[in-house]
């Protein structure tokens, strides 16, 4: 398994609706940098990691292990099939990601509790 870590931070920053430039703005650097660790150009450090984690307000451990497909059912998705893919040549774990997502909102919930505390 291929840990794309840049990959991982765009998908969770776009679903927090956060804009690219408001993430360099509060991790004191450029936009253009910032953009380079997206597209994965910047190797980065586990103190940056947790810099950005802080800002998305999400766990590292959710950018480290961050699936889509734990999101969103890809075997459904239109614009999926419309570009060719056959669903019975994908492989899916829908119990597996269901319950890694499942278990991923708890630790969410029990992270924003403590922190309302």
């Amino acid at each position: 398994m291929e840990l794309n870590i840049g990959e991982n931070i765009k998908k969770l920053r776009e679903l927090k609706n956060v804009t690219r430039e408001d993430i360099s703005h509060k991790l004191k650097m450029s936009l253009s940098n910032y953009s380079k660790i997206e597209r994965g150009e910047i190797d980065l450090t586990i103190s940056r990691v947790q810099q950005i984690a802080e800002v998305l307000d999400v766990e590292v451990s959710n950018i480290l292990s961050f699936d889509a497909s734990q999101i969103f059912n890809i075997s459904n998705n239109k614009l999926v099939q419309a570009t060719g893919a056959k669903a019975e040549h994908m492989h899916f774990h829908a119990d597996d990601y269901k319950e890694k997502y499942i278990k991923m909102l708890e630790e969410e919930i029990k992270r924003l509790k403590t922190k309302e505390k």
